[in-house]
């Protein structure tokens, strides 16, 4: 028998708080008593596979997530996650390649859910060098690293004070799910702690409204050039 501490019940709860929903409601809308819910939660109950997945989708728990609510319960994972350099992505990074040729002459850049910089095109390698002098490239380029680091692009963000506020609300707005994972946690401790970042800014502001483009100027040895951010995802998992 499962006790109250049982990793699968601890993750239930973390994804109802996520969602604000009751026991009550999950049990609606998954179709299951609210009393045997209560049994999964607490560990007195041993669900089913089938049984775990539905409780994910009455969540929305996003597919890489249900993996470690499948492993919590004893089972296997589910889901299989497909990295961008494996054979099966080719047309994926092929039509990847193509928009970044094609955003010519303004910079772009492909990012993973991370924000680490994983392809660039030539503007955006020109405008990165420019701002970033003659420091040495150490490890995989982060955006928000970037932005935030005060030797790195901050200092030449002219409108930094606007853009930092909008790039952290949107890291704790469109993690998937709507939910930082470990990682994303973890970056978003690292910058939030640099010097010149206002408390406030370490809790997502659901009230504010999220701009569809961020407004960015760069300025550096008399050069100014304005741009605004877009953001595309590529690859959303489906059910």
């Amino acid at each position: 028998m499962r006790t109250s501490n049982s990793p699968l019940g601890h993750l239930l709860r973390y994804w109802r708080r996520t969602r604000r929903m009751s026991q009550l409601t999950l049990a609606h809308h998954a179709q299951v008593s609210p009393r045997h819910l209560s049994f999964v939660e607490s560990g007195r109950s041993t669900p089913s596979r089938e049984m775990v997945i539905t409780l994910a989708g009455a969540l929305q728990v996003p597919l890489r997530e249900r993996n470690d609510l499948l492993l919590a319960a004893g089972y296997a994972p589910a889901y299989r996650h497909t990295g961008i350099a494996e054979p099966a992505m080719a047309r994926v990074r092929a039509a990847l390649e193509r928009a970044l040729a094609h955003h010519e002459p303004y910079p772009a850049v492909v990012m993973d859910r991370h924000w680490n910089i994983t392809q660039t095109n030539r503007t955006a390698d020109v405008m990165f060098a420019h701002l970033r002098g003659d420091r040495p490239a150490t490890g995989t380029a982060n955006v928000i690293r970037l932005m935030f680091d005060p030797l790195e692009l901050r200092p030449h963000v002219a409108n930094w004070a606007q853009v930092a506020p909008a790039l952290i609300q949107r890291v704790h707005r469109e993690a998937v799910g709507g939910v930082p994972d470990a990682i994303t946690q973890d970056l978003l401790a690292e910058v939030l702690a640099g010097p010149g970042i206002p408390a406030a800014w370490r809790d997502p502001d659901l009230t504010a409204a999220i701009l569809p483009i961020i407004p960015v100027i760069f300025t550096k040895g008399g050069v100014t050039v304005s741009y605004f951010s877009m953001i595309t995802t590529v690859g959303t998992p489906r059910t």
